[in-house]
């Protein structure tokens, strides 16, 4: 039996959030700049 469009993209969504649940990572760049805002305030 064929999957409907919809569901293989479900699927596909489900597959990729397991990987990286919490959202993106963010580079040490970003991460130094957060810091370095934090620290003047």
């Amino acid at each position: 039996m064929t999957r409907s469009k919809g569901q293989k993209e479900r699927q596909w969504r489900a597959r990729k959030n397991a990987k990286n649940p919490h959202g993106k990572v963010k580079s040490f760049e970003e991460l130094a700049d957060e810091a370095g805002k934090n620290e003047n305030k």
